[in-house]
């Protein structure tokens, strides 16, 4: 194997002076950052704080996502020890997700973008009204 592409869970793909964006596919820090990058985990993270909810309840809430799409997700999220499924033995069966203490402290992270995101809203839709604007009359 070559060296650096360890298979190992510790390796983190960063040089040992400072964190540096990894391009490799094979990188944990690149392959953790796509999971918890994707729209869908962001929403399931989001609307988990403080609370747990069923399948049913998650898919009705989060709009546009499929029944597979969601399964997947949370599948995902569990094995990263971002979400706890718990089954209930009752019939029909009930299952509820919720953050781990992982996932909450993950959350409070996202909830820091999500403020960056609301506090330059407008910038960001000038910037895109320009870059129209400009991007129209050239074509």
């Amino acid at each position: 194997m070559e060296e650096g592409t360890s298979k190992e869970p510790s390796h983190s793909c960063c040089t040992e002076d400072a964190f540096q964006w990894d391009t490799r596919e094979d990188c944990d820090v690149r392959q953790i950052l796509d999971r918890i990058g994707d729209k869908w985990s962001l929403l399931v993270i989001a609307l988990l704080d403080n609370r747990t909810m069923r399948f049913t309840e998650l898919k009705k809430t989060i709009d546009g996502i499929s029944q597979r799409m969601l399964t997947v997700t949370l599948r995902q999220l569990e094995r990263d020890g971002l979400v706890r499924r718990t089954v209930h033995p009752v019939v029909p069966p009930r299952v509820d997700y919720e953050l781990t203490p992982l996932g909450v402290t993950l959350h409070d992270t996202i909830q820091s973008l999500v403020s960056w995101t609301e506090i330059h809203q407008s910038e960001i839709a000038a910037a895109r009204a320009h870059y129209d604007a400009r991007d129209s009359v050239s074509s």
